[in-house]
């Protein structure tokens, strides 16, 4: 009776010991769906940031003016940079956030801007389309014939979608990209 009663503590302890670590690994995945990203300062850009992960910090930091127009072109307080990325000598993507959220995800619902500039100096059929991991959001996009830049375009959930790029040059594309939010997969 005694060895029963022992073994059946210790089933019942090892079960309550397996509940707890699953609990607890069930609250951590939770958690880390609304924790913050941490943000990295980007020397040298006029007191510009990045998310940490994010893609792009050597284009955003050779150049300090570039990369603080580049955000200004969202408007106020886009200075979070979520991605950058140069496409040979045709054009740079940039991404922004403006440090806030459109619902309680942490991860998915930042407020995204998205620029496409053009590097050419001439006049190029161009856009930029971003996109969130949600079917039920339209696509933001801007597509034309533009000088200087595609955009701004916004998309309140696109922490962790897509930002596509085009770009033709007379009758050949030259860029046709598809840039994927860092650190969400």
């Amino acid at each position: 009776m005694f060895t029963r009663s022992v073994r059946r503590n210790a089933v019942v302890a090892a079960a309550l010991a397996l509940t707890a670590v699953t609990a607890t690994s069930a609250d951590a995945a939770a958690d880390s769906d609304t924790k913050k990203p941490k943000i990295i300062e980007l020397g040298g850009s006029k007191g510009l940031k990045m998310i940490e992960g994010a893609d792009g910090k050597a284009l955003l930091q050779a150049d300090a003016t570039v990369t603080a127009a580049a955000a200004n072109v969202c408007g106020s307080g886009y200075t979070i940079s979520a991605g950058a990325a140069r496409y040979g000598t045709n054009a740079s993507l940039y991404l922004w956030w403006n440090g806030k959220y459109s619902g309680s995800n942490k991860l998915y619902d930042k407020y995204i801007c998205g620029v496409l500039f053009n590097d050419t100096g001439a006049a190029r059929s161009m856009g930029i389309r971003l996109k969130d991991n949600f079917t039920d959001t339209p696509h933001a996009e801007d597509f034309g014939t533009y000088s200087t830049y595609a955009g701004p375009v916004y998309q309140k959930r696109g922490g962790c979608g897509e930002a596509y790029s085009y770009m033709k040059s007379g009758s050949r594309v030259v860029v046709d990209n598809i840039y994927t939010m860092s650190g969400c997969n």
